[in-house]
Parts: structure tokens; C-alpha cells; sequence
């Protein structure tokens, strides 16, 4: 039997967060529920069955954290909402939205966006430790350097270290042109993305001149040792076995270390073992060592990133 109801969202500005660019957000509720959504004016049109009208409700209402504040909702938002009201884990959800990780240099608040992104927050925030494997764009170094950065404002640590290894793909450093430091910086930029999110981009070369902060090739990590730092190593698919065994023995007292890759995206060569694939075999049982994998549906990014992710592991497996 059809039904209609109508929920009101009492202003433009949180109808226009609900509904997304183009109103791809209404298309998508739509296309969960089965109902018919219709956005007039601040008010939204739901028909459909008594059960479809009751879900596109229930997923609406859930998200009201986010449209009441004006906030722009995102694909994943929506499926994360359906998840949790089909696994009926309103109170997690609820969870997800009030714990907000720090505010961009925008003012806009910074949340992990699924739960199993919440639960690798947790696991950097628990232990020296962690691991974290998945896709490109599942926020996998934004979210360590979102926890990172948090952690040197607190001053819980004295230094950041931002590393990954510089591997070419399709293009060797030789042919780059410039000094060391000019040939590794393409490689090392979605660190600096990620720090500029968070710090103005005035007060970070101070803090890089003053050792604060240390964006650098795995390379220059060999013979040190990381006291009282929180360390990241990013792309870590692409060190080989004695380049990882290297980086996590070089973690000191009082430190903290966070080792993010996508172990489908390797650009080392044919026969070279990646170091990230070979320590999660050797070091799955260490008391203290936690291991995140996030997955397609944990990718925060365009929509469109999500259904490449998804065809690509259709194709490999």
C-alpha cells in the first residue's frame, strides 16, 4: 500500500546538505530504500511502500547530526547510516558523529567516516604500533596524520616524521630534475597535503627548520633511533623486507608509529618481496602490534574512486 510523508529540514542550508551535489544524496537514500524523494523548497517528499517510507525515514533522521549543522554529507555517510541501522548499531553511529578528531585549518570538523575507520583511529591511539592496509583512498595516512599532528599539539610527543620510500612508477629519480631533497619531494607529497590540512602552511617551515616536523625518504631513517616521536611511513607497500625491518626497529621510547600501504599497489619490481606483505606474516601474533584493514567501502574520496576500486578487485581475483 503506498504511503507518503513529508519531513521537514527546517531551513535551504540543511536541505542543501542533505541533498548533496545535484542531489546525488536523495538518489542514492532513493536507490537504498526504494522510495521516492522529492526535496521542495526546505521540505522533503517521501512516497514509496509503508516499509520504504519507514526506511528512507529512519536513514534520514539518522543523518541529522550532520544536515541540522549545515554539514555536506557524502556517499559514504549515507552507506555507513544504512549499515548501521540494518545492524541495528544506532548508538555506534552515534558515536561515529559526536567524536570529532580535530578541526581543518577551514574549521571543519574531522571525523572518521566509517567504522572501521574509527576502529583504526582507536588502534593508533592504543598502541606504539599499527598497521593499516587498504585501498587508495580510504584515508589511511590522512587519518594518522590527523591523530600525529594531535599528538604534537598535545605535546604527548616532541617530533613528527612523516617517511615513505621513494620508488619510482614509470619514472626514475635520475631523470628528475634538482638536488636530493628536490628529486624525493613528488614522492613525499601527500604527506605534506595531509599536514597542511591541519597547519598553516606559514608556521610548518619553521617547525621543519626546527626539527618538529620531518617529512624525509625512508633512507634517511637507517642508523637512527626515534625517541619521544610519532613516526609515519606511508606507502609502505613499496619498501622491501630489510627496508621495513630497518624503519620498525628504529622505534624509540615514548614513541609511536603508524605503517600505512596498499598492498595492491606495489611498484617494486616482479621479484622483490614487499616488506608491508612480509611483516604482517611474521608479525600477526606480537603482543602489541594491532593490524587495520579497510576496504572499498571504506574510501572517503570521489564516489567514482569507490566503483574503480571495486572493478579492479573484480578483475584480479
Amino acid at each position: 500500500m503506498a504511503t507518503a510523508q513529508t519531513i521537514p529540514l527546517h531551513s535551504l542550508e540543511n536541505a542543501i546538505a542533505l541533498a548533496g551535489h545535484r542531489e546525488e544524496n536523495l538518489k542514492q537514500m532513493a536507490k537504498l530504500t526504494g522510495a521516492t524523494l522529492v526535496l521542495r523548497g526546505h521540505d522533503l517528499f517521501v512516497s514509496g511502500t509503508e516499509s520504504q517510507v519507514s526506511q528512507s525515514e529512519q536513514l534520514v533522521r539518522s543523518l541529522e547530526p550532520y544536515w541540522s549543522e549545515g554539514r555536506a554529507i557524502t556517499g559514504v555517510d549515507i552507506l555507513t547510516a544504512r549499515h548501521a541501522l540494518d545492524t541495528h548499531r544506532k548508538d555506534d553511529l552515534q558515536a561515529l558523529q559526536k567524536d570529532v578528531l580535530a578541526y581543518n585549518r577551514r574549521g571543519d570538523p574531522i571525523r572518521a567516516k566509517t567504522f572501521r575507520q574509527r576502529q583504526y583511529i582507536e588502534a593508533v591511539r592504543n598502541h606504539d604500533l599499527t598497521f593499516c592496509i587498504g585501498p587508495a583512498g580510504t584515508g589511511k595516512t590522512y587519518l594518522a596524520a590527523v591523530v600525529a599532528v594531535q599528538a604534537l599539539l598535545s605535546e604527548t610527543v616532541e617530533r613528527l616524521i612523516l617517511t615513505r620510500p621513494a620508488v619510482e612508477a614509470g619514472e626514475r629519480l635520475g631523470f628528475l630534475p634538482g638536488d636530493l631533497q628536490q628529486k624525493v619531494n613528488p614522492y613525499l607529497r601527500p604527506l605534506y597535503d595531509a599536514l597542511y590540512e591541519l597547519i598553516s602552511a606559514e608556521k610548518i617551515p619553521s617547525l621543519m627548520e626546527r626539527g618538529i616536523i620531518e617529512v624525509a625518504p625512508l633512507a634517511y631513517m637507517r642508523g637512527r633511533t626515534l625517541n619521544n616521536a610519532f613516526v609515519i611511513l606511508d606507502e609502505a607497500q613499496n619498501t622491501t623486507p630489510a627496508q621495513m625491518k630497518m624503519v620498525l626497529t628504529r622505534l624509540g621510547f615514548r614513541s609511536r608509529m603508524v605503517v600505512t600501504g596498499d598492498i595492491t599497489q606495489t611498484d617494486l619490481p616482479q621479484h622483490q618481496s614487499s616488506g608491508l606483505i612480509v611483516a604482517t606474516k611474521i608479525l600477526k601474533n606480537v603482543e602489541g602490534i594491532a593490524f587495520c584493514h579497510l576496504s572499498k567501502a571504506d574510501v572517503v574520496r570521489n564516489p567514482l574512486v569507490q566503483r574503480i576500486v571495486g572493478a579492479y578487485e573484480v578483475y584480479e581475483s
